[in-house]
């Protein structure tokens, strides 16, 4: 059994290996979607000497399978959006206080304390269905940012740019949350000039506009809000941790993640830094479910370990995956 309060002890890259592995260990021994996977690549713990070793689980696992390995009870069941009649992927999860240490931790590491800030959410595609990851994370950050004017503002635009005058009127700290299209439909009706808003996106159009990409998407929030920088997050509902960037779509990893690329004809194989490929992940917040994990996003990883998401494979692109099946 892995201690959950370890996980947030990783103070270097020591550490974190160290638990990487003994979590690798777990989960082998204790979550059958991924032994079985690990199984049909005839790896085992012997075989795993480094980070790199692992075998990282394709996340289309979890729109097909039960990916967990704890017998405790499910507490809540994330779930992706889709299309009408598509598959969602589901994260179930048994114990919500590590996801609430991750996005807290999270946090204070690149924002500080929250409780300086007024957290106004704009993620109306969101709160429109249930089992949102992300709804959780920021319904939190809401109650404990203890601000009067911190809240969910849905499509209620008018309001939403009211309250981003007066606060900035009053020199107080904001954090803007939005989902890309809605955080364009404010700057449509009005332009701004924020000083103490950090105005951050969450990314995707969810099909209400056409698809930009960053720099343009960025372009246009930066002039809207008369913001030198836009931040974004990175997380997904296969995730407890989550990356920031805090301008020109360069992430850096929360304590409890760790980013690699691997290459797209081979799926095994683990690339250099400062080359395009795969995004793989390692959440050490995913102890009861699954901790590595190749993501469709395609991206580069630097030396300093930040890394840029570059775009996405489409399904025809995707290399190494044909154990879905198991």
């Amino acid at each position: 059994m892995i201690d959950s309060i370890d996980i947030f002890k990783t103070d270097n890259e020591k550490d974190f290996e160290k638990l990487a592995l003994n979590i690798f260990k777990f989960q082998f021994e204790h979550n059958a979607v991924y032994r079985s996977f690990c199984d049909l690549l005839y790896k085992n713990p012997s075989d795993i000497q480094s980070l790199k070793d692992i075998p990282f689980l394709p996340i289309q696992f979890f729109k097909t399978h039960h990916i967990i390995s704890t017998n405790d009870a499910i507490l809540k069941t994330f779930s992706s959006s889709g299309t009408t009649g598509s598959t969602t992927s589901k994260h179930h999860v048994t114990d919500l206080n590590i996801y609430e240490k991750s996005f807290n931790n999270g946090f204070k590491q690149f924002y500080g304390n929250i409780e300086d800030y007024t957290i106004l959410a704009l993620l109306p595609s969101y709160l429109e269905r249930d089992g949102s990851s992300l709804i959780y994370m920021v319904d939190s950050l809401i109650k404990q940012s203890k601000k009067p004017k911190s809240g969910f503002y849905l499509d209620n635009l008018s309001d939403l740019k009211e309250t981003l005058i007066q606060l900035e009127a009053n020199n107080e700290k904001a954090l803007l949350i939005g989902v890309s299209f809605a955080l364009l439909d404010l700057v449509e009706i009005h332009q701004f000039q924020l000083r103490n808003t950090l105005v951050m996106e969450t990314g995707g159009m969810k099909g209400r506009r056409k698809e930009l990409v960053r720099e343009e998407l960025h372009s246009i929030l930066k002039e809207g809000f008369g913001v030198e920088q836009i931040h974004s997050e990175y997380g997904m509902t296969e995730l407890l941790s989550q990356a920031y960037s805090k301008g020109n779509g360069v992430f850096e990893c929360s304590r409890t993640m760790k980013v690699f690329v691997r290459d797209t004809e081979d799926a095994l194989t683990i690339l250099d830094n400062n080359k395009t490929g795969g995004i793989n992940i390692i959440d050490l917040a995913n102890v009861n479910s699954c901790a590595f994990i190749a993501t469709q996003d395609l991206g580069r990883v630097y030396n300093n370990g930040t890394f840029e998401i570059i775009g996405r494979f489409d399904n025809s692109d995707i290399r190494g995956c044909n154990l879905m099946a198991l």
